[in-house]
């Protein structure tokens, strides 16, 4: 159990790492265009102070934290060549993580054109029925 546990710190150790390795990618203009855009992407929506998806939410809360941010990252490592990916991490673990704005107003707008969506949808339906 308690090997289960470390390993699972120390994944999360990497995973934050590597999430400020990415931030630092996106503003580096030795990182390739695609990467880019990939990295910036997914260091906002892992650096966002709110989810897409609340944690609160059964089961589908944890996904992003689990399974989303985790493949984003293994995308984006395949888009930065090693050894500027190796520089950004050296770097990263001399940086504090810092938080993505970005990140939370494409959230808060993804949530409020929901809201709009299901908004409209709904008064479709009223009028209709």
């Amino acid at each position: 159990m308690r090997n289960w546990l470390n390993a699972a710190r120390s994944w999360a150790r990497t995973i934050k790492r590597d999430v400020v390795a990415l931030w630092i990618a996106a503003r580096d203009p030795r990182t390739p265009p695609l990467a880019k855009i990939a990295a910036a992407a997914v260091a906002a929506y892992a650096l966002s102070p709110i989810d897409l998806i609340p944690d609160f939410v059964p089961i589908l809360g944890y996904l992003d934290d689990l399974v989303i941010v985790p493949l984003g990252i293994l995308l984006v490592l395949k888009l930065i060549p090693a050894a500027l990916m190796g520089e950004f991490r050296a770097k990263a673990e001399r940086t504090e993580q810092p938080q993505s704005r970005a990140g939370l107003t494409v959230i808060i707008a993804i949530w409020v054109a929901c809201a709009a969506a299901f908004g409209w949808l709904a008064m479709r339906w009223v009028w209709q029925g």
